[in-house]
């Protein structure tokens, strides 16, 4: 299995993801939800809710390069998410982590989560998904499929079976607010709720 198979659009991407395991260290986390994010008008993939929306920043560079590697932020000041590239070389799209289920490191992981209620609650949500995991700033553009990364993807066999997969809206983004491009597996409890944004039109009204 290698990045390649994240060369595709983006919730073709976001599905392949669904059940693959990122290992951080000594912490591992299968992922059970993503969200996909596209790319700039120019591309094939116009997103409006993607950093990459209106075009290559610094802070978004990795997401126009290879699939197959991550692309760290930090969100509200305190959060650091975690995404994985997508698509062909050059262009814009990437796969947010929402949450995961920690399966190896379970110690490290409760630890780095102290307010955490139950195993399940470790790696819910994108901020804490990345703080489970101890990933930070310093770990963007890691190639994830590189053996001797720090940080390593090793995706899982396609799932198959769509009614095992739930999909919905973006979680908290005000543009483009309808668009179905959150995925889940429907047996986790590790799966975060929907809070749509406050700043979001109404329902309908933001594809």
């Amino acid at each position: 299995m290698s990045a390649e198979e994240l060369a595709v659009e983006p919730l073709a991407a976001a599905r392949r993801l669904l059940g693959a395991t990122l290992w951080s260290g000594p912490v591992a986390a299968r992922i059970v939800e993503v969200e996909a994010y596209g790319g700039d008008p120019a591309g094939p993939w116009p997103d409006p809710a993607a950093h990459s929306g209106r075009g290559r920043t610094p802070r978004n560079a990795v997401m126009f390069g290879p699939p197959g590697m991550l692309y760290v932020y930090f969100s509200y000041g305190m959060h650091t998410c975690v995404n994985v590239t997508s698509g062909p070389d050059g262009v814009a799209s990437a796969v947010l982590m929402r949450a995961g289920e920690v399966v190896e490191g379970l110690d490290v992981a409760r630890a780095r989560r102290p307010t955490a209620r139950t195993d399940a609650d470790l790696a819910r949500g994108p901020g804490n998904f990345g703080s489970a995991l101890g990933i930070t700033l310093a770990d963007y553009g890691t190639a994830l499929f590189d053996p001797a990364a720090p940080i390593r993807l090793d995706l899982a066999p396609e799932i198959t079976d769509s009614a095992a997969i739930g999909v919905g809206p973006r979680v908290g983004v005000s543009l483009a607010a309808d668009r179905p491009w959150r995925l889940w597996l429907r047996d986790s409890p590790a799966v975060s709720a929907y809070r749509r944004s406050p700043r979001a039109p109404e329902v309908g009204r933001s594809a």
